[in-house]
């Protein structure tokens, strides 16, 4: 079995150890050394990545780390050392910081969240760019978020000493530990925040909570097991910040405002964009009626009726659709059959109703001698065209068929 060097000393860097043997995982090479400061990914924790150098002189990139179901820790490299060999491991140490940070972060978070509101975390994950906890409660208010924020940065200001113990799990229940894990160990490694949270974890932790740096909560999301936090500590509460910071700013800037006024001015511009989309929309109403009473009134009546038959070539589907409704509902019996060439190629056709033909299934004829897709009711249909270079014919057909 792999020591685990990293249960000791979670700032453990660097460290000399031997190749016990090599395996194959899915086509990828994974050595198996007699100890190890290289962290699995396990508990939500992502894995430490690294180098492993022989003695020789050969390095290989450790690339991901992984524990096996039987407790077997793998180290997947980039080529491939002899069994027995003796190397030196080398930590990124940039990445476990940070690691470090996020998770001891999600400890004080989550303790926050019990203390304060009696909500446990069910689940950790931490991602590349961001952490999230899952909370086991139906609902989280924006002044709960702001109350737990405020508390686990007060404790990480406090630099409270984080210490590592080894108990077993009667005494670790006796201890009143926030969590235990349900796998059954003699041991249980437990991470102790001085007089604020006590729980059982294998991660690698801060050695005082001040090395946590600020803790940011993001967001959250209703998910099936109860309220997702997202939040970023340290390191990443810096970038984030001035990810936002930058975002916000340069919004700001293009609505000439302060980032303070931004959601106001935001509202505002929103208000007047639906405003000006109202107005554009009864404009084009009006021309569409006005356009359909023109055509109308040109067309001659067959058959107790009449048909307008148009390729638009300077008109979008919207106002095609809303001129074939005008011409079938202009209280004249009437027949609209007309397509749109802007943009994408569509048809649009419509009828008075109580007039005999089937819109729906004239548009199906359409579209097979065009190659499209389309189909509507009896009095009103639309279709799509790959290309409008005979809708005119296709048209033209359609009308002539129409008795």
């Amino acid at each position: 079995m792999t020591e685990r060097l990293y249960y000791r000393d979670s700032f453990l860097y660097d460290f000399e150890a031997k190749v016990i043997r090599l395996r194959e995982e899915s086509g990828r090479v994974a050595i198996v050394l007699d100890r190890t400061a290289f962290y699995p990914t396990s508990g939500g924790q992502t894995f430490d990545t690294g180098a492993l150098r022989a003695a020789s002189g050969a390095e290989v990139q450790v690339e991901e780390v992984a524990e096996t179901e039987d407790g077997i820790i793998l180290h997947y490299v980039s080529v491939a050392l002899v069994a027995g060999v003796s190397v030196h491991g080398s930590i990124d140490a940039a990445r476990r910081r940070d690691h470090m940070q996020q998770h001891s972060g999600q400890h004080v978070l989550s303790a926050a969240f019990v203390r304060l509101f009696d909500m446990p975390t069910v689940s950790f994950h931490m991602g590349d760019e961001s952490c999230t906890i899952d909370l086991g409660t139906k609902s989280l208010s924006r002044r709960q978020v702001e109350q737990a924020e405020l508390l686990a940065n007060e404790v990480v200001t406090e630099d409270r000493p984080v210490e590592v113990r080894f108990v077993a799990p009667e005494e670790a229940r006796a201890l009143g530990v926030r969590k235990i894990p349900e796998t059954e160990r003699d041991k249980l490694r437990l991470i102790d925040i001085r007089d604020f949270d006590l729980t059982a974890c294998g991660g690698t932790h801060v050695r005082s909570t001040g090395q946590i740096g600020a803790i940011l909560l993001r967001k959250t999301e209703n998910v099936k097991q109860g309220v997702r936090v997202e939040f970023v500590c340290g390191g990443r509460a810096v970038t984030t910040a001035r990810q936002d910071y930058s975002a916000l700013t340069e919004a700001a800037g293009a609505l000439s405002t302060h980032i303070w006024e931004l959601p106001q001015q935001v509202r505002k511009s929103l208000d007047d964009a639906k405003a000006g989309a109202r107005a554009q929309q009864k404009l084009l109403e009006e021309v569409a009626e006005l356009a359909a009473a023109r055509l109308l009134a040109d067309a001659p009546v067959e058959n107790g009726r009449k048909k307008i038959v148009r390729v638009i070539a300077d008109r979008e589907l919207a106002f095609v659709r809303l001129l074939a409704q005008k011409i079938a509902g202009a209280g004249e019996p009437a027949v609209a059959l007309l397509a749109s060439t802007l943009g994408q190629p569509a048809l649009v056709f419509a009828q008075s109703p109580g007039l005999p033909s089937d819109m729906g299934a004239e548009m199906r004829k359409a579209m097979a001698a065009l190659g499209g897709r389309g189909g509507g009711s009896r009095d009103f249909a639309q279709g799509g065209a790959p290309d409008g270079s005979r809708i005119a014919a296709v048209l033209h057909e359609i009308a002539q068929a129409l008795r």
